[in-house]
């Protein structure tokens, strides 16, 4: 009888620590969701100033539309794909389309600052010089927010292929996180916004 009872106490420790992995990973893989959260908090703030930019442009830009609109059709294919980023962080697939999609967004907005260099009256707009300054400070939080998103992500990810976490972490659905990095040097680089 004894010998059941030591045999039934070692079960239940066992479930106890295989249960105290698998919370341990649920707050792991939630801590990365939110941070993931605070970058689509930034992104989507970013995306709503990149109308108020064209719209100041475009007085003064007349013969540049298809620049304009580069900017504008990059804008909402990233705003297309960080929401499907936002519903499953996730998801890989989902967040090598965001990553692809900001960089498209850059590319445009690169071409764009540069195109608007050779308006001097816009550099000296004061709607101009508010969006830039909004702009600079969300580029800033974005970097932050990547930030601490891959912190979150690299804890997640180290704890999930820890042993004997991964016992628990492969059967349980635990697959591992992406990070927020960008692929193409240029990209790397926030658009200049300098008027």
């Amino acid at each position: 009888m004894s010998i059941g009872l030591i045999f039934l106490g070692i079960i239940v420790l066992f479930i106890f620590f295989m249960v105290g992995i698998y919370n341990s990973l649920v707050t792991l893989r939630n801590r990365f969701k939110n941070a993931f959260a605070q970058i689509d908090v930034q992104l989507k703030r970013r995306y709503d100033l990149i109308p108020n930019l064209v719209e100041t442009a475009k007085g003064y830009m007349k013969h540049e539309r298809e620049t304009l609109e580069a900017v504008i059709s990059a804008r909402n294919q990233v705003a297309s794909a960080a929401k499907s980023a936002a519903a499953d962080p996730s998801d890989a697939s989902a967040m090598k389309g965001l990553l692809g999609a900001e960089g498209a967004l850059t590319g445009a907005m690169g071409r764009l600052f540069a195109v608007m260099e050779a308006y001097p009256d816009l550099k000296a707009n004061q709607n101009m010089m508010a969006v830039q300054e909004e702009l600079t400070s969300t580029e800033n939080k974005v970097s932050f927010a990547r930030q601490a998103y891959n912190d979150a992500v690299t804890s997640y990810n180290t704890a999930r292929e820890k042993f004997p976490n991964v016992l628990i972490a492969t059967p349980m659905g635990f697959q591992a996180a992406e990070l927020f990095e960008i692929e193409v040097a240029e990209e790397r680089e926030a658009p200049k916004v300098k008027f």
